[in-house]
């Protein structure tokens, strides 16, 4: 298999001209969507949806009258509000994930962290401590814990249906958010070898060779001249591989390949040359502040900064508070679309089934937010959603509609489906108002007045 093809002529050329009018070479007004010359997607951690919006107003929440069974005490938790900036959350791997959904009875959460307590490790998490979590896993916040998220939410779109893109941990969804897969590889530069896996997909080849040979959007970008970046907080990063609860943290920063840094285990990034795409946050700021933004970026923040457990609450809505408002502040916002979003439920009350799209996804619902000027004021998006319509806002974008199809992408590989192309994945276009003057910026205090506690 010959790799590095590149794509169709027509639609490289009809992709490269879109780059160029984004670069700033001359032409007619941009229209529509092409009104967004810089999408950014922020990746944070470890949160459902009813866990952060399930009170919201307008939002499908938390029913009246749920209580989640606890078999350890023969009754059931019912939600409550939850204070606690440093929560413990549940065992949130495949397994755990299958057995919160119960079938789509999702009533498995309480039980899932009761069987995960006894064998975790007390240094990492609230949930070892004398006590235990207090089944905090079906605790909520809401606007009197997180104001800045609240605000967002209130001033732009939040999304009530994004799922998501499978039911597993982070490494199969940081691969779906770039790729629109998760795979295990047998070989490093054959990317038929691969068959889906949303449990283990990062392992150690025999030939030290990157672990991910299928085709990933940096791919796409790179051969239309689309500029990307993928920006890591350095730090450490505490996930684990299995249901734990908790793990030991491990060292992340933009050299190595880690849970929440999956692109430099691409062989498409590697055989690109693109490895100096992924930087240390520093470089997102410098970017944004020279007016150097790429057209596409990701954000992924370190363990202390994550909102994963036990990462606080606080410490997450101020990163991610900081990196909005740096984008505001700069001539970047204008033209820009940001997204933001969780990478799974981590464990997390959720009441809503997911809808099943093909046997890799959904998985639980988690939030998303969109913050643009061209974003609609105070709008709920019930649409389906997952990470899958990132890559197709971004695809349609600046790629003239171009997929990670192996039928016409140029570099076959095994994929089962075409994730951006499902029926049931809603379009994000309809949560913008291109016709509206780009909306004036809402700056938010980094560290905003909370309740919370501990």
């Amino acid at each position: 298999m010959r790799l590095g093809v590149g794509v169709t002529g027509a639609v490289l050329l009809a992709a490269a001209g879109t780059a160029a009018a984004f670069a700033g070479s001359a032409g007619p007004p941009l229209r529509g969507i092409h009104k967004i010359r810089h999408v950014v997607v922020i990746m944070q951690e470890n949160r459902s949806f009813d866990s952060y919006f399930g009170t919201f107003p307008g939002a499908n929440g938390i029913p009246a009258g749920a209580c989640i069974p606890d078999p350890v005490n023969a009754t059931c938790v019912r939600p409550f509000h939850d204070a606690r900036d440093m929560n413990a959350g549940g065992p949130h791997g495949r397994k755990a994930a299958l057995a919160d959904i119960d079938g789509g009875k999702m009533d498995g959460f309480v039980a899932e962290q009761e069987k995960a307590t006894p064998g975790c490790q007390g240094q990492f998490n609230p949930a070892c401590a004398p006590g235990g979590a207090a089944h905090d896993v079906v605790g909520y916040h809401d606007g009197r814990d997180i104001p800045n998220y609240w605000a967002y939410a209130s001033q732009f779109v939040l999304q009530d249906h994004m799922f998501e893109p499978t039911d597993s941990w982070s490494v199969p969804s940081h691969l779906f958010m770039v790729s629109g897969w998760s795979a295990r590889c047998k070989s490093s530069f054959d990317p038929m070898s691969c068959r889906s896996d949303l449990a283990t997909p990062d392992h150690e080849l025999p030939n030290g060779g990157p672990d991910y040979a299928w085709t990933d959007l940096t791919y796409l970008l790179h051969r239309a001249g689309v500029s990307w970046a993928y920006y890591v907080a350095p730090g450490t990063q505490p996930d684990c591989a299995d249901d734990a609860i908790a793990c030991v943290p491990e060292q992340q920063n933009p050299g190595t390949p880690e849970i929440w840094n999956p692109l430099p285990d691409f062989a498409t990034v590697r055989l690109d040359g693109q490895t100096g795409n992924i930087q240390p946050l520093q470089r997102f700021y410098t970017a944004v502040r020279a007016g150097k933004l790429p057209a596409v970026s990701w954000i992924v923040p370190n363990g202390r900064e994550s909102e994963h457990p036990p990462g606080l609450v606080s410490a997450g809505q101020s990163y991610v508070t900081q990196l909005v408002n740096t984008i505001m502040r700069s001539r970047e916002w204008s033209s820009t679309a940001i997204f933001l979003t969780w990478d799974d439920w981590g464990g997390f009350y959720d009441h809503v089934a997911p809808p099943t799209v093909d046997a890799n996804g959904y998985g639980l619902r988690v939030p998303g937010i969109v913050i643009s000027p061209y974003a609609r004021h105070h709008y709920i998006d019930h649409q389906t959603l997952s990470f899958d319509a990132y890559l197709r806002f971004i695809e349609d974008d600046f790629l003239g509609g171009m997929r990670l199809n192996p039928a016409t992408d140029g570099r076959p590989d095994s994929r089962p489906t075409v994730r951006e192309s499902v029926a049931i994945l809603g379009n994000l276009v309809r949560d913008f108002n291109f016709s509206q003057p780009p909306r004036p910026p809402v700056l938010l205090p980094v560290h905003p007045r909370t309740d919370l506690v501990g």
